[in-house]
């Protein structure tokens, strides 16, 4: 109905029409500015060559618009046009049907009346990537193989689905930051502490807990959700002799 005011108040010039809808988003994006956009979309997408993935969130205020299969489309095509660029402000900034990405999310606004925006742009280039949507399209993530080798697509498929489900912090050890480190050492010498445990036992007692956090929080050393007699680690080695998990990403919505 929005669309076809706009044709009757331009007198059925299209041109015009669109920027009345881009005039009316400006006007709704600036009363929404303050409202929550945790609802949306998240897509990840991979280019023909394997070696590229990008995941973006289109972010809505509800749940119902979320779920309405042109807000979904309008996503995917976005998604895809993601695929080409590197960065959220060049992607934003990209010619999308004769306007920019931004211009259309504002032309999006003054349609559906809510706050629409790109929340979440994530890219990763490997020799191999490969991703994940889980069901609903709340979460998305995408990760990158050293190489190519007969199981890549299924591989790569199976530790995307892990990054979704068990969310690491990191990639491995090396990767956990300083910050957390520290502030996983200091809960388990308070959890010590409070066991009666002795002072002067506690660093090394600690550091075994952190051991235990890297195994749990650390990608390649989670235990496989498909079989949680092997770590993700010890999974790839059953399918590539050499081959490696080079990074991952991963974006949920709520």
């Amino acid at each position: 109905m929005d669309c076809k005011k706009a044709l009757e108040e331009s007198n059925g010039d299209f041109e015009k029409a669109v920027e009345v809808l881009r005039k009316k988003g400006q006007k709704v994006a600036a009363n929404r500015a303050d409202r929550e956009s945790s609802e949306g979309v998240v897509l990840a997408k991979v280019n023909t060559e394997n070696n590229y993935g990008v995941i973006i969130s289109l972010n809505c205020e509800t749940d119902f618009v979320a779920k309405n299969e042109d807000y979904i489309n309008l996503a995917q095509k976005l998604s895809d046009q993601a695929l080409n660029y590197k960065d959220k402000e060049s992607f934003l900034n990209s010619d999308f049907g004769g306007m920019t990405v931004s211009e259309k999310l504002l032309e999006q606004t003054g349609v559906i009346g809510e706050k629409i925006e790109i929340g979440s742009f994530e890219s990763l280039s490997s020799e191999y990537v490969g991703s994940y949507i889980h069901a609903g399209n709340k979460i998305a993530s995408i990760v990158g193989l050293s190489e190519v080798f007969e199981s890549s697509f299924e591989v790569a498929k199976d530790i995307s689905m892990q990054v979704a489900a068990m969310n690491p912090v990191a990639l491995n050890e090396d990767g956990v930051s300083q910050d957390i480190i520290d502030k996983e050492i200091e809960i388990a010498k308070d959890q010590l502490r409070q066991e009666g445990k002795p002072e002067e036992m506690l660093e090394n007692i600690a550091k075994g807990k952190l051991n235990k956090f890297f195994k749990e929080n650390t990608l390649v050393n989670q235990q496989f959700i498909k079989d949680n007699k092997l770590s993700i680690k010890d999974y790839l080695k059953t399918q590539s002799s050499s081959a490696t998990v080079t990074g991952f990403c991963r974006v949920s919505l709520g």
